[in-house]
């Protein structure tokens, strides 16, 4: 029992951190990553449809996003929401693509972009020690069924507190990159 409850928790943890990473990599910091336009849904013939379904994104020069759609009807869908997306960027349509420049950061826009990046880091260590919890309480549960031993459900504890702190760290980790990101010029 307690080797499914590891496993269980090891895969939320691990979704986790990934969620997190996908966060913080549509977070705009200053270069032209196709990420930042991960999150903008075009409304293309009455369906909101994801841009990445619709267009090829990629980033010949640091500050400039190539915006290349697939059906050229739907340029001007896709200039309109990704101003709607209100991401501080500006488009401009060059025939069957459209040119989006990612302006630099000011130091201000810099320092609140990490105060972003420490808040969604705290959400995200919240959301790895609720997993913990949970895994927890079942093994408790299962202490108390009798399907586990006194001595299985330690180790497990134990097991599970090396999870959390490996994960933790991980989120750390990937949170201080992404400081060193946004703060470089």
């Amino acid at each position: 029992m307690s080797k499914d409850t590891l496993k269980e928790t090891h895969e939320r943890m691990r979704k986790t951190v990934e969620s997190f990473v996908r966060d913080l990599a549509a977070m705009r910091a200053g270069r032209a990553h196709p990420a930042l336009l991960e999150k903008v849904s075009v409304d293309y013939y009455g369906a909101m449809t994801p841009l990445a379904h619709l267009a090829s994104i990629s980033a010949p020069e640091p500050r400039i996003l190539i915006v290349q759609p697939f059906d050229k009807s739907a340029v001007g869908a896709i200039e309109k929401a990704i101003m709607k997306a209100d991401l501080g960027v500006s488009v401009r349509v060059e025939g069957a693509l459209l040119r989006v420049n990612v302006p630099a950061l000011t130091e201000e826009r810099r320092r609140e972009l990490v105060k972003q990046v420490k808040r969604q880091l705290e959400e995200a260590k919240v959301a790895i020690r609720n997993i913990r919890r949970d895994a927890l309480d079942t093994m408790k549960r299962h202490q108390k069924d009798g399907a586990v031993t006194e001595d299985e459900e330690h180790r497990g504890q134990t097991d599970i507190q090396r999870l959390t702190d490996q994960y933790i760290k991980q989120l750390e980790e990937v949170a201080v990159d992404r400081e060193k990101d946004i703060m470089t010029p």
